[in-house]
């Protein structure tokens, strides 16, 4: 069992960052030049903390894109990364297309517009789950050996690497673009001849970028230090065996450890046994940044993994502590492959792969889904991205220690797991308590002392604590706050706001923990506090006994003069924040049902809808309106309530459901690729499949309109048909089915309905499903379908 008190040491830093070592150089004369040291980045001469999220504009309706980058913004992406999957924008040989959904310059564009960096990943090989892993089926039709210097095929990459500069010059860095860096190849461990090569191509092209980038997992051999290694971890996986169960390396990304690489990502596609450079080999050069964190998972017709918010979130705050300096989700946007002109475009056995993914959904369970779904994990990292929007320039350069005490090996559930960073004289501790699968028991009579090479040590909390089950948190030591010294605080920094003059730092507090602070007394002239206890002990000012919420401002007169607030959220109502301007002035926003509030210093937007919310986007100096609804303003003295008055439908309508044909008896399982299960075939959907009709109520068939069409049903595979044309489609995993109506033929859908065909599953068939859907898969059924009108509060940027 772990012993109630832990204890650290956190000493001065040993050396001073490696600079100038590496040929990153960004565009002469930009403001903020970006620079790579050997343990974090630079803008402008600032430590900087990026923070980046994956998102196919391929795999999304261009008339939405701008709305969706929006989102990403209010989670606290600050740059976009996104495959260019060459089979997506030239299935026939010669004719490239860049028009609608494909329509890459725009979508730099929007990018651009709304400040968010673009990383643009530029392969030729992708993988991302695609076809041929997004080379065209053409290319491989020719005498060539792809991904290698083979000329044969280096010719089309030329052409191809061309096109992509073509549709993005004038975007780089030098001319005001927000291009930051470009990834070269995918997953490409042991060619760095051939990396290089792709590399100098593109730059002769006219690409052009501060950061030239290449994946890092397995062992990868790099050209020197041409290429900046990145590095990811996931949650779960679809590409494992359907009876492997947890997979060991998903299992360790739950333990703080100085470890960067991860093996297991992509195993599938390259020999395990052969292992490229040893990753510890970049660690004394190379800054530990990532951009695979699994924002989900997708799922496999053969494993079909269910990944929970706590998962991602628990995941993302433990490479922090780990280290990291970039934090880089793969997928934090989810979408669906386009209709191919010649093929189907998903990975499939029928391609060679070891997996058969869906036809169309990508969904991958992504804080923002497959038809723009804000989910629980949106706001789970919105909060990271926070701390690291206000703190990440502190937090970059710290350095990761380990206690000594340390988990035995990645099946010890019973060591407290936690680390500080810290630079000797103040630092961040992080604490996770929470992985999948396997519940991580409470740690009671829990404190910790935390020794500084440069300060004084601090212990917290005042009296021990419980560690509760699934409990995942950041707590702050020695921060500054304009000039109120916080020594410790057992609630994780959000954001500071400047609310006329006065800094306030909003935290968060602890489910199960109760928030206390301790300020040096010798910062603080007057304090107020409107609940607790306050104690002047050892030159230090405590506060206990806080009760939590939107009124737990500590108000702090600062011994030079100056005022400060300290307010601590309730964990509900802070995983509703949002920081953002309004009405000309920074403010924090909160996002619950009810209705948009100003008082001056907090303004609180709500949404009437809950999961499919498509909630606040930021966008300064204009009041948040709401699309398809009414504002009206009412006076109540000192307080202005703008409430959001519903239009004429309600929030869910009912879709009446009809059967049309039974299932028949489910197809006899089949295997593909390395003796894994396939997804049965097509014809099986006109023969055996049960077949439903779904009607969905004129007055939801509005193309302005958002709507979901959100069904509950049980099976194995399913296919949603407007007419004879498939527009969504499901392996079952016992998550509900959302498809976007707005996207659908109305007239056609008033007319024919929505068909749902839908496929029992064999007994014998060799699929993993989650422990809790398990049991459903084996009778087909369409329990329930409803439409759920998102109400859409977003802000004109005009």
């Amino acid at each position: 069992m772990s012993h109630p008190h832990h204890h650290l040491r956190v000493p001065a830093p040993v050396a001073v960052p490696l600079t100038g070592h590496l040929p990153f150089a960004d565009a002469p004369g930009v403001a903020d030049p970006i620079e790579v040291t050997s343990r974090y980045l630079t803008r402008g001469g600032r430590p900087w903390f990026p923070v980046s999220g994956e998102f196919h504009y391929s795999r999304y309706p261009a008339d939405r894109w701008e709305e969706e980058l929006l989102k990403m913004k209010a989670g606290g992406v600050t740059a976009v990364a996104g495959y260019l999957i060459w089979i997506h924008h030239e299935e026939t040989e010669g004719r490239i297309r860049f028009d609608g959904d494909r329509d890459l310059r725009r979508f730099a564009e929007l990018c651009a517009r709304h400040g968010l960096d673009f990383i643009p990943r530029i392969g030729p090989w992708s993988h991302a789950e695609v076809r041929n892993g997004g080379l065209p089926d053409w290319l491989l039709a020719r005498a060539c050996t792809p991904r290698t210097d083979d000329p044969a095929y280096l010719e089309p990459v030329r052409t191809w690497f061309a096109a992509i500069a073509e549709q993005l010059r004038g975007l780089d860095r030098a001319h005001g673009g927000p291009i930051v860096a470009v990834q070269i190849e995918n997953e490409l461990y042991d060619q760095p001849g051939h990396l290089l090569t792709l590399k100098r191509m593109a730059q002769e092209a006219g690409l052009s970028a501060p950061l030239w980038t290449s994946t890092a997992w397995g062992g990868v051999q790099l050209p020197g230090d041409e290429l900046l290694p990145l590095y990811g971890g996931y949650p779960e996986t679809f590409w494992t065996e359907a009876d492997g169960g947890w997979p060991d390396t998903c299992r360790k990304h739950f333990f703080f450890t100085h470890q960067r690489d991860d093996e297991g990502i992509g195993a599938d596609l390259r020999p395990t046994t052969v292992r490229g450079a040893d990753p510890e080999e970049h660690r004394d050069r190379f800054p530990w940044a990532t951009c695979e964190l699994g924002g989900g998972m997708a799922v496999a017709y053969h494993r079909r993994p269910r990944v929970d918010a706590a998962d991602i979130g628990a995941l993302g705050l433990t490479k922090i502590g780990c280290g990291s300096v970039w934090q880089g989700y793969y997928m934090f946007h989810g979408g669906t492959n386009p209709a191919g002109e010649l093929t189907t475009l998903q990975e499939s056995h029928a391609t060679g792969y070891p997996n058969d993914l869906p036809v169309l959904t990508y969904d991958f369970q992504a804080p923002l889904g497959e038809c723009g779904q804000v989910r629980p994990s949106y706001h789970e990292l919105r909060l990271q991205h926070l701390l690291l929007a206000d703190f990440g320039h502190l937090i970059a350069p710290m350095e990761s220690v380990l206690p000594a005490e340390q988990p035995t090996g990645q099946h010890d559930l019973d060591t407290l797991r936690w680390a500080v960073r810290g630079d000797g004289t103040s630092g961040f501790l992080f604490v996770n308590n929470h992985q999948p699968h396997e519940p991580l028991p409470a740690h009671p009579d829990t404190s910790f002392t935390v020794e500084f090479a440069g300060a004084p040590a601090v212990t917290l909390p005042s009296t021990p604590v419980t560690v509760p089950e699934g409990a995942y948190f950041c707590w702050p030591l020695h921060l500054d706050v304009a000039g109120a010294h916080v020594e410790w605080a057992t609630a994780q920094p959000v954001c500071t706001i400047d609310c006329d003059g006065r800094t306030v730092l909003v935290l968060a507090a602890t489910d199960g923990i109760a928030p206390e602070l301790a300020l040096r007394a010798d910062t603080v002239s007057a304090l107020r506090t409107p609940s607790g206890d306050l104690t002047t002990a050892d030159d230090r000012v405590l506060i206990t006994g806080i009760r939590p919420g939107t009124d737990a401002l500590v108000e702090v007169d600062t011994a030079d003069g100056g005022q400060v607030g300290l307010l601590i959220l309730d964990a509900a109502t802070a995983r509703t924040a949002y920081r953002g301007t309004a009405w000309g002035a920074e403010r924090l926003v909160l996002c619950a049902d009810g209705a948009v509030l100003f008082d001056g210093d907090t303004v609180r937007v709500h949404s009437t809808a809950a999961e499919p919310s498509f909630a606040v986007l930021p966008a300064p100096e204009r009041l948040p309106v709401a699309v398809g609804a009414a504002m009206k303003q009412t006076a109540d003295g000192a307080l202005t309530r703008y409430t959001v008055l519903p239009d004429d439908a309600p929030d869910t309508v009912a879709a009446p459901v009809t059967l049309l044909r039974p299932a028949d008896d489910a197809p006899e399982p089949v295997t593909g690729v390395q003796g894994r299960a396939s997804a049965p075939a097509d014809a099986f959907f006109d023969t055996v499949a049960a077949e439903y009709r779904i009607d969905v109520p004129d007055a939801v068939l509005d193309p302005t309109r958002r709507a979901l069409l959100r069904i509950r049903w049980t099976g194995d595979v399913a296919r949603a048909y407007v007419g004879d044309t498939l527009v969504s489609d499901q392996f079952f995993s016992g998550r509900p089915w959302d498809i976007a109506l707005d996207r659908l033929p109305g007239e056609r859908l008033r007319t024919s309905g929505l068909r749902i065909r839908v496929l029992p599953l064999s007994p014998d068939a060799r699929v993993h499903l989650p422990e809790r859907a398990a049991q459903q898969a084996y009778t087909t059924a369409v329990s329930d379908a409803e439409v759920i009108v998102a109400r859409v509060l977003t802000i004109d940027t005009a």
